[in-house]
């Protein structure tokens, strides 16, 4: 209990939106504030050869996209911020899900002038289910879009949450003139392209003359708004947003750098510190003196010069501490870290001690798979973080003999990282890739030959879903493997899958062998 100012003091959460809506600007804008980085990256231009600080990855540079999941820690007002920027692109879809089981809040970033997207749908799906507190970043205000009206019935509809506008743009496009701050009672001032930090007006009230001064004919349209804010939304309460159920509401444009003090500023004050986790043995308190922590991610080959792995662990309760003996719970064996690291993206520094909240980096040479758990002895086993069923397949073959080794290698990091899943079919041994898009396709065929010096060859294989089967019938069980021999395959971890080549086999299959269950995720 010693160390509840430190629980309380941080704050973890995950950026998320669709492609292109600025999650990674938005992220560095932050990073900028924490004075975690200076400049900010250009992140689009091709031209400016500083790319982004979340996005690392070779792949990721080329494509201007987020190809995985990065951890960015940082100080701000005594306040410690971890962020998690998560790919938009939907082809990542699997490894976004996961890092929302590792952060206790989300801000959503919506593009003015598209609106709510598909993805951005989907991901609040994930935060529902988990009552996952939101708050929205409209951003790109200095372009034309949407009315803000219009855009926040949107909001509500799509994303089935309520909202309240914690600030309120003035005008947009062309003619933006900033933002007012009804958190705050202030008025920041809109200049285009300022890299540097602007500064609040601070403002008595709307009547304030300085308001009519400083907006000229905005200003009477900004008080006609604010009123209506007023008098639409009730009044904006911490209980609702930490429940998930109300949404609070800023505006902005994260490429310059505006509406994101606002936005961070508020952040602090009103996101949660570190939640309790439900194990299933029991409920999980952060304040607990025993420490515990889950694996929700695996990347190989942070550093292309030493072929390392590297876990990241979320702690949930207790106080984490280098060189010291924590147990693995599915391996039953006890395991000591002597170089943990902390992230600022790809930059990492040695960790003496980490609390509830904080991402700790692992070296792994193979002990982890994603879902693991370390405690201080406590058998804990932590749910939440499933694989999805896969909507596209392909063989993949070796492309050059003489490196079979390192092929096999490349699949079994890569799939631990859980970049795909891939299935041995029972029938012919072929190994089966199966991802949510075909980007991750390329991603697979490049990191294995970037990073394993292994060529690997894609063949077509015509699947509709693959699904997990079990039955507490075992003659049942045997029975359909036999019959289905063709379709049965096995998971990295040994567990039968049934390959349906289109909805009707599927279909008929639930309907003809009823004492087998058909499971789209892997957690059951």
């Amino acid at each position: 209990m010693a160390f509840e100012k430190e629980i309380k003091r941080r704050r973890t959460f995950a950026v998320i939106s669709h492609p292109d809506a600025g999650k990674t600007t938005l992220t560095e804008k932050l990073l900028l504030f924490g004075g975690a980085i200076h400049i900010a990256g250009a992140v689009k231009s091709n031209k400016i050869k500083k790319t982004a600080t979340s996005d690392w990855m070779e792949i990721e540079k080329q494509r201007g996209i987020s190809v995985a999941t990065s951890v960015m820690g940082f100080e701000y007002k005594d306040t410690k911020i971890n962020i998690l920027d998560t790919p938009g692109h939907q082809d990542f879809a699997e490894d976004t899900f996961r890092t929302l089981t590792a952060v206790d809040s989300v801000i959503v970033v919506v593009d003015t002038a598209k609106g709510v997207e598909a993805q951005t749908r989907k991901l609040m799906n994930v935060c529902r289910m988990r009552k996952t507190p939101v708050i929205v970043f409209v951003n790109k205000m200095d372009r034309l879009g949407k009315d803000p009206w219009e855009l926040m019935d949107e909001l509500e509809k799509e994303l089935e949450i309520s909202v309240r506008p914690l600030s309120f743009p003035i005008s947009q496009g062309d003619g933006f003139k900033g933002v007012y701050n009804l958190f705050e009672n202030n008025l920041s001032l809109f200049e285009a392209g300022k890299q540097e930090l602007t500064e609040a007006t601070e403002i008595e009230n709307l009547d304030d003359p300085l308001v009519d001064e400083l907006l000229e004919d905005d200003a009477d349209q900004l008080r006609e708004d604010v009123e209506l804010v007023e008098g639409v939304y009730p009044e904006f309460e911490m209980d609702s947003y930490l429940n998930g159920e109300v949404a609070p509401v800023f505006f902005g444009s994260a490429l310059n750098n505006f509406g994101v003090r606002e936005l961070l500023d508020c952040f602090i004050k009103i996101a949660p510190s570190p939640r309790p986790k439900q194990a299933e043995e029991r409920i999980v308190e952060p304040t607990e003196d025993e420490f515990s922590a889950f694996i929700f991610k695996i990347h190989a080959n942070m550093d292309p010069n030493h072929r390392n792995r590297i876990a990241f662990a979320k702690v949930v309760s207790g106080k984490f501490e280098r060189n010291t003996n924590y147990k693995h719970i599915r391996l039953g064996k006890n395991l000591k870290f002597s170089s943990p690291t902390a992230f600022m993206a790809q930059k990492k520094s040695i960790l003496e001690e980490a609390y509830p909240g904080d991402i700790v980096g692992l070296p792994d040479s193979g002990n982890f798979k994603i879902g693991d758990v370390l405690t201080s002895g406590e058998e804990l086993h932590y749910k939440g973080i499933p694989s999805f069923s896969p909507e596209m397949f392909k063989y993949i073959e070796n492309a050059d003999p003489m490196k079979s080794k390192q092929l096999n290698k490349g699949i079994d990091q890569l799939m631990d990282e859980g970049v795909a899943q891939v299935f041995t079919n029972q029938f012919n041994g072929r190994k089966i890739i199966g991802t949510v898009g075909q980007l991750q396709f390329e991603v697979i065929e490049y990191r294995l030959l970037h990073e394993y010096n292994a060529k690997c060859r894609w063949e077509p294989i015509s699947l509709h879903k693959a699904c997990w089967i079990e039955s507490e019938d075992e003659a049942a069980l045997i029975d359909f493997k036999k019959r289905k021999a063709q379709y049965m395959a096995k998971d990295k971890h040994g567990r039968d899958v049934f390959l349906a080549d289109s909805s009707y086999v599927l279909q008929m299959a639930q309907g003809n062998f009823d004492k087998i269950k058909f499971h789209f995720t892997s957690e059951f």
